[in-house]
């Protein structure tokens, strides 16, 4: 049993197990799902002020706190003990044009070469991480979600907002990747 949660599951069997997270929210207390409002309520719970966007009854959506804890300590068990000893299939390609660039760790989901504590005092490592971080945080509230708030809640509730969204995530995600990309791994 052990081996079989071990290995990575297909996309059909995961993805279906996420949007099952969908309606087992809404029938159980109508929640919805979202991991973004999390750092909200955290803010609202420790750093009590006068600021009107954290002056709410963060108590009713405590549950939320408890559900990113779990997947927070989920990650952790994963990461620990149930490590897929296979490395990471990448396209050959993909690997190609990352060398071009220096890039050569594929035994990680992030590469070491650009997400490390050393690549942070480097200008390409402060872009992708401080800057990019920092757009991430601003996109998310600007767009009033993350990509799973919009793209697996949203688009389940039928919302015209979370459609434009998640379109608006993967125009950005593909401009950046075909366009933008490349020229910061130049750095």
């Amino acid at each position: 049993m052990l081996e079989f949660i071990k290995q990575p599951w297909a996309w059909y069997v995961a993805g279906a197990l996420i949007g099952l997270t969908v309606p087992t929210l809404l029938i159980l207390g109508n929640k919805t799902f979202g991991i973004s409002s999390s750092l909200r309520h955290i803010c609202a719970a420790c750093f009590p002020s006068n600021i009107s966007y954290f002056k709410y009854n963060w108590k009713k959506e405590a549950w939320n706190l408890f559900f990113v804890t779990g997947v927070l300590i989920g990650a952790v068990i994963a990461s620990t003990f149930l490590k897929d000893p296979n490395s990471i299939v990448i396209a050959e390609k993909t690997k190609a044009v990352l060398q071009q660039h220096n890039v050569n760790d594929f035994a990680h989901i992030a590469p070491t070469d650009i997400f490390s504590w050393e690549s942070i005092l480097t200008l390409r490592g402060f872009i992708f991480i401080v800057l990019g971080g920092f757009l991430v945080g601003f996109g998310t509230r600007y767009a009033g979600g993350c990509t799973s708030g919009h793209s697996i809640m949203g688009l389940s509730n039928l919302q015209l907002p979370s459609l434009i969204a998640t379109v608006c995530f993967m125009a950005g995600g593909i401009f950046f990747t075909w366009f933008v990309l490349p020229f910061i791994l130049k750095l």
